[in-house]
């Protein structure tokens, strides 16, 4: 999924714990997949904005340049605004966009 283009809320909203135990039947559960979900957005987040930022990196900066590069600090800020990960897993499991599977429970083939 794009983070960039969810629909997830900017700041914590009161949620009714109710509709989180609906999917799975109960609520430990789907707290432990929307946390696991939450650890892959925020590792693929860290990952393109490492890459990003990788490009302006040199192994020559003076502490002038640091400060000077606003194309950086634009780009950090960006991903500043984005909402954190975690709001962006609770939104992805309300709206069943998430897949999970049990390893123990066998599927017929």
């Amino acid at each position: 999924m794009d983070f960039k283009k969810t629909n997830a809320e900017l700041s914590t909203v009161t949620r009714d714990i109710r509709k989180f135990d609906v999917q799975t039947g109960n609520i430990y559960e789907s707290v432990s997949i929307m946390s696991k979900r939450a650890n892959q957005i925020s590792s693929e987040m860290k990952e393109e904005l490492s890459a990003k930022l990788q490009e302006f990196s040199s192994h020559s900066d003076n502490l002038e340049e640091i400060f000077e590069n606003r194309e950086q600090i634009e780009i950090s800020k960006f991903y500043e605004k984005l909402p954190k990960p975690t709001l962006i897993a609770v939104q992805e499991f309300l709206e069943e966009k998430i897949y999970y599977r049990h390893p123990t429970v066998k599927v017929d083939e």
